[in-house]
């Protein structure tokens, strides 16, 4: 059932198409109800899946056989992780989309393209669908932002599609590479796994590889379209950059790259933790000193995401662990954070600038985006009782038992989230300022992203308070012959 989360999304791509552009009425519930079935498919998914019988084949068929390439869709705890984490983005994105008049049917064509291609590249285990998937996923994120973005709209699309198209070129090289080199007969990652690359070979194929998948992961010096791209996107767009299209790129540099070249990871893993670190630190530095309220969340996200690539170079089962589990939880939480920013905030108030919004004491004027605000600001310290909290001391352990000083370094990381964290949140709802004389005359924040906001931190907070309910799922896929070559032993 898990592949119908790809055709009922693309299905209603297509039906989008055929809306009528003047029912924005017909057009917005269109996209809620595909999105929901992609969800509820999501769900079901992965309340039926079974974590110990390891990657679970759901439909492979022949699809190009003179270059071996089939259609071959599969989920293990990983994948299913990342299926239900984007199945939960693209219905807030949804209701935070409420709003959205201009060209409405493209608008959620595009999105829904987006979501449909997310979902393909974490079901893919035939690498030439997974890059195909990847493309398809990439290409609307230039238009979302083109279209209906603000701050420098053109340039952080362009920028955001160099730097994407630039790393998908190179993993494109490497895996016709290691496609050549295995014989030519066959794009199956399972397969490809087994094979023994010449270790000069993997030397040069890893780093690029994985540096293509880490560019779209925010990776340490590739990060700066992140920060752009987040702040002229539109909000929904804001909040699938970060929340999904961000774990498309770690997700890529955990399943292909370091599976398919185990020798190169050993040889480049200090490398990549150093960079991780570095992204820790330098992306909350940064955030500690920005003025526009999108960009402080946008470099928190490199800050965060710094987690994730750190922990998969741990290469211990519990690292492993809190990296993927960062990838769900960064996901609801950064996609909660650009919510509020974004949509409840500057659509209301017109802008992002710190110190404007100092002067509207916004705590008073809208206390229900103040609220979420500050348990969202919560949940992204790592505030024990929310999802981060359990994520990030995963990554910490993993990296105390085989980096010590990266992770006290990365200890310092959160302190610094602390700082920015707690600077925005008093900067932008309590300055303790008069409120202006037009307060009350901002638009109170509307149903459905009220109930997008109570989703995403619901997701948190269950996880947070009982994270079994992922890591069980997660755990077993370890065991599974094509990820347990991963982990030191």
């Amino acid at each position: 059932m898990l592949d119908w989360t790809i055709y009922v999304t693309f299905g209603g791509m297509f039906l989008m198409l055929f809306a009528p552009a003047r029912s924005l009425t017909a057009i917005r519930s269109l996209a809620l109800l595909t999105t929901l079935a992609g969800l509820t498919l999501a769900i079901y998914g992965f309340l039926r899946f079974d974590p110990n019988a390891g990657l679970t084949t759901i439909r492979k068929l022949s699809w190009i056989p003179t270059l071996g390439a089939q259609y071959f869709i599969a989920a293990d705890g990983i994948s299913i992780t990342l299926v239900l984490l984007t199945g939960i983005a693209a219905v807030s994105g949804v209701l935070f989309s409420w709003n959205i008049e201009h060209r409405a049917k493209e608008y959620f064509a595009f999105y829904l393209a987006l979501i449909g291609g997310v979902y393909g590249v974490f079901l893919s285990f035939d690498l030439f669908l997974l890059f195909v998937f990847y493309e398809l996923a990439i290409i609307p994120k230039y238009f979302l932002i083109a279209i209906w973005g603000s701050t420098r709209k053109e340039y952080g699309a362009m920028k955001l599609a160099i730097y994407s198209f630039v790393g998908s070129a190179m993993v494109l090289i490497g895996l016709i590479a290691a496609y050549v080199i295995a014989g030519g007969k066959t794009f199956d990652l399972n397969e490809l796994a087994n094979f023994a690359f010449p270790e000069k070979f993997q030397y040069w194929a890893f780093p690029l590889v994985f540096i293509g998948f880490g560019i779209l992961a925010g990776l340490w010096p590739f990060h700066t379209w992140a920060p752009t791209g987040h702040v002229a996107a539109p909000t929904a767009a804001s909040m699938l950059l970060a929340g999904v299209v961000m774990k498309l790129g770690a997700y890529g540099a955990l399943r292909v790259a370091m599976t398919l070249f185990p020798l190169g990871l050993q040889a480049w893993r200090h490398e990549i933790a150093v960079l991780a670190t570095i992204g820790v630190v330098y992306g909350g530095m940064v955030a500690l000193v920005q003025r526009d309220f999108k960009f402080v969340i946008g470099y928190s996200s490199v800050s965060h995401m710094g987690f994730v690539l750190l922990g998969l170079m741990t290469l211990t089962t519990i690292g492993l662990n809190g990296a993927v589990l960062q990838m769900f939880s960064h996901g609801v939480i950064a996609g909660l954070l650009f919510g509020v920013v974004g949509r409840m905030v500057y659509e209301r108030t017109h802008t992002r600038d710190l110190a404007q919004l100092e002067t509207m004491n916004l705590g008073r004027a809208m206390p229900f985006a103040a609220l979420i605000f500050v348990l969202a600001g919560l949940a992204s310290m790592g505030m024990p009782g929310f999802s981060g909290f359990v994520a990030e001391l995963q990554v910490l352990i993993g990296a105390w038992r085989m980096y010590p000083t990266l992770a006290v370094l990365c200890g310092a990381g959160i302190v610094i989230a602390v700082a920015y964290t707690l600077r925005a949140i008093h900067r932008s709802f309590y300055s303790g300022e008069p409120a202006p004389a037009n307060a009350s005359a901002l638009p109170p924040i509307s149903i459905p992203e009220r109930v997008g906001a109570v989703m995403l931190l619901a997701c948190s907070l269950a996880i947070g308070l009982y994270p079994r309910l992922l890591l069980d799922i997660i755990a077993p896929s370890w065991d599974s012959p094509l990820m347990s070559r991963l982990i030191m032993r």
